[in-house]
């Protein structure tokens, strides 16, 4: 069981259909939320997890915190890892909850100035054993088959099954987020709470996805000229693409790495589509579905 959908929180009612995007041919589009960033900020810190996000915000920190100590001191041993340096894995978690790089790069950033460092072997285990109990929840690289694409990244998309987790482990709050505060985890996301929205809509889109046994993945190419957020596909190889940006409305620059993957694969690529935190719904000239989040369900 996930943490809550955006749809199951019931902030707004949803007026597009992921299920619609990827079966059918959805021309029009409507839809208006009074939803803002801050609103996405709120839900962020929230979480989705149902008895923790009611609680008053200094009530929910505190069980978010101790949720996360549970999953070092008690949760991982019992499911048979050997921690016998709590204090490497919740910084290896903080760096992982932080970063879109390789783990070699999170574990050095866990472990500056240190000179022992654990084995990557261990590491290894840290990973497989949170994944196991679906703490990292990450996004596989869409490595597509029967496909021109060449020269795709393998690498995982870094997520945490709940964007929540991921600001308490790194300590920022609503305003720090809102200020922009702490340094750019991504060059993609352009500040921490891009990051961490991408991370909300990941959270929901691949709930969506598994209602309809459809997969998700994201794409990035080897030289990083090219790189798409989520690629939700069925099992008949058709798909649709989406982009994720903290931002009221999609210029052209944010859906040209869409139309580059439509030159890429064609009718395989169903639709195009760009989240944002903006208030309406609609549909570029150039095709691109242009959805707030809030306003995008099952």
């Amino acid at each position: 069981m996930r943490p809550f959908t955006m749809f199951e929180r019931e902030r707004e009612q949803a007026t597009v259909s992921l299920h619609a995007l990827l079966h059918e041919t959805v021309r029009k589009l409507e839809g208006h939320t009074d939803l803002t960033v801050g609103d996405y900020t709120d839900e962020i810190l929230r979480s989705g997890f149902p008895g923790i996000r009611e609680l008053p915000s200094h009530a929910r920190n505190l069980q978010l915190d101790s949720y996360i100590a549970r999953i070092i001191e008690k949760d991982l041993p019992e499911n048979g890892a050997l921690i016998r340096r709590p204090a490497v894995l919740r910084a290896w978690l903080s760096s992982y909850a932080a970063a879109t790089a390789s783990y070699t790069t999170i574990l050095d950033a866990a472990t500056a100035g240190e000179s022992e460092k654990p084995a990557r072997q261990t590491v290894a285990q840290y990973r497989d054993h949170l994944t196991r109990i679906f703490v990292l929840d990450p996004v596989e690289a869409w490595m597509p088959t029967f496909s021109p694409l060449k020269r795709l990244g393998a690498s995982p998309k870094h997520h945490l099954v709940d964007p929540a987790l991921a600001a308490r482990l790194v300590g920022i709050d609503r305003q720090g987020l809102l200020q922009g505060d702490g340094a750019t985890p991504s060059p993609s996301t352009g500040s921490w709470l891009g990051a961490l929205f991408e991370s909300l809509v990941t959270q929901s889109v691949r709930v969506y996805a598994d209602i309809m046994d459809a997969h998700i993945g994201h794409l990035r190419t080897k030289d990083g000229a090219h790189e798409i957020d989520l690629i939700v596909e069925k099992a008949d190889r058709t798909c649709v693409a989406i982009e994720v940006k903290l931002a009221d409305t999609a210029t052209d620059r944010d859906v040209r790495h869409l139309h580059w993957l439509k030159d890429q694969i064609g009718d395989r690529l169903v639709d195009m589509i760009v989240i944002t935190t903006g208030p309406y719904a609609y549909r570029r000239r150039d095709g691109v579905a242009v959805v707030p989040f809030a306003l995008l369900g099952p």
